[in-house]
């Protein structure tokens, strides 16, 4: 296992690369904050909104540039409204496990 400055190194986590098209976008009165980054060693770029309610929706497919990801925010908006954004929109609750009183 290598080591640096005496302690074992598992494993380096990557840096994250922030886009510059990272912003809040406010739009029908809803704010929402708009996430492109990717990995510092990789070259796709994932998008991320995140509503007022803190909730995080995350995009499956990556995207080959940054511009590309924001591009898809702006067509999402355009066909779907910034209401799908909304915690109520597209949230998929799961159950809670039952109480077995070990508490």
């Amino acid at each position: 296992m290598p080591e640096e400055r005496g302690w074992p190194v598992e494993e380096r986590i990557p840096n994250i690369v922030t886009s510059g098209l990272s912003r809040h976008v406010n739009k029908d009165g809803i704010t929402v904050e708009l996430c492109i980054y990717r990995l510092e060693e990789e070259s796709r770029w994932t998008l991320e909104v995140v509503n007022g309610a803190g909730a995080s929706i995350v995009r499956d497919d990556t995207f080959s540039s940054d511009d590309a990801a924001n591009e898809e925010l702006l067509k999402t908006v355009a066909e779907e409204g910034m209401a799908t954004f909304l915690d109520s929109a597209k949230v998929i609750r799961f159950p809670r496990a039952p109480d077995d009183g070990a508490a």
